[in-house]
């Protein structure tokens, strides 16, 4: 994205951690694909690259999303909501799958009577996603 001024990034209110939850959406098919972390630095780099990086809690550092996988998110639109606390990053998902379980998206389980059921396939294993572990 070409953004002539860098006062938009002010606007953002970050948690005591300097974190926001991004929330990564299909832009196709509007469906949720999932929710992560994103410091100053991420959006920042996100938003000139056009390649999604969040920012990982238990590595304390910068991750690009598919950077192992292969499966990038390609940046097509950021919104910010009314209380300027929330993000959601509308992408392309590279290779239809968001999930490091395999599926498309990370919200695959659906609360039923008999409690949690799986509602979504596995399109490729994950030991074949992350053969290193």
């Amino acid at each position: 994205m070409n953004i002539s001024n860098s006062e938009w990034i002010d606007e953002i209110k970050f948690n005591e951690a300097g974190l926001i939850p991004a929330i990564a959406q299909d832009h196709a098919t509007k469906r949720v694909l999932m929710v992560a972390w994103m410091n100053r630095e991420a959006i920042i780099e996100t938003v000139t690259s056009e390649i999604v990086t969040y920012f990982s809690r238990s590595r304390n550092a910068l991750w690009t999303k598919g950077e192992q996988s292969g499966h990038v998110q390609q940046l097509k639109a950021v919104q910010l909501d009314c209380d300027s606390d929330v993000l959601t990053l509308f992408v392309e998902q590279a290779g239809d799958i968001a999930c490091h379980t395999g599926r498309n998206s990370c919200f695959f389980r659906v609360l039923t009577a008999d409690g949690w059921q799986e509602t979504e396939p596995v399109l490729k294993d994950p030991k074949e996603i992350y053969p290193n572990g």
